[in-house]
């Protein structure tokens, strides 16, 4: 328990950051909302369960679900006010977006210490193992549909790409070395790597399909997804090795 705590508080805190450098960022960088939204949110929903449970292993799993949490919530309300271009929040969409329900339940079975049966348990080992080769599948659609040469050719692509690969991951693991954030709890430095992998994956592949839906520039958004996800190929083994060393 004091560890999912822990993994909220700095999951919240590594939003806050996020928020605040494409909100500085936007004026002097001419950052238009798709390129905001690029930054801010990340592609954990399909990448950190499998990232994590290979490299921390399945105990470690239920500590990602803080990052999911905050940014599913913060997706149907700020980054859907910026797309829009309108506030409110809505709560229905939030509640009961299938992720949340999921995680919910995950937890209530967690606090309750229910068991399942084994073979509830291995269907939902079996499916889960899916997660990562789906997320890969459905990447390379979307880079099927791409035209490479055009979005290696464009530079601003890569201003945003390196923002999200980089800066962001760069000053995320700065600022946990800074206020000892692996020290305040046993065995901090593995729980809030869970956090730190959430920070380093490629642009929100959900960022595109608001984008659709409320009638913004979606080829851009896809590109900008394309293309971090292929770069993150190099930077997020180059992040994790960052992280070992400082923290």
């Amino acid at each position: 328990m004091g560890g999912l705590l822990y993994s909220f508080a700095f999951a919240g805190v590594a939003h806050l950051l996020f928020l605040l450098i494409a909100r500085v960022l936007a004026r002097p960088l001419r950052l238009d909302v798709i390129e905001r939204a690029v930054i801010i949110y990340t592609n954990a929903g399909i990448l950190v369960i499998p990232l994590v449970n290979a490299l921390l292993g399945a105990d470690y799993v239920i500590y990602s679900c803080a990052f999911l949490v905050i940014q599913q919530i913060l997706i149907w309300t700020h980054c859907r006010s910026l797309l829009c271009g309108t506030g409110g929040m809505e709560w229905r969409k939030i509640l009961l977006n299938i992720n949340i329900i999921a995680i919910a339940i995950g937890c209530a079975l967690f606090l309750l210490r229910i068991e399942l049966p084994d073979f509830i348990n291995q269907t939902l080992n079996t499916t889960g193992s899916m997660l990562g080769p789906l997320g890969m599948l459905l990447a390379g659609m979307v880079i099927a549909d791409t035209p490479l040469t055009r979005l290696f050719t464009a530079p601003r692509g890569y201003l945003a790409a390196v923002l999200r690969l980089l800066f962001c991951p760069l000053l995320t693991v700065l600022l946990f070395r800074a206020v000892g954030a692996a020290n305040l709890i046993a065995d901090g430095k593995n729980i809030l790597m869970t956090v730190y992998l959430a920070c380093i994956t490629p642009a929100c592949a959900t960022v595109t399909s608001l984008a659709q839906l409320y009638n913004r520039d979606a080829a851009h958004s896809s590109a900008l997804y394309v293309l971090s996800t292929l770069l993150s190929i190099v930077t997020m083994p180059l992040m994790i090795g960052v992280y070992d060393w400082l923290i």
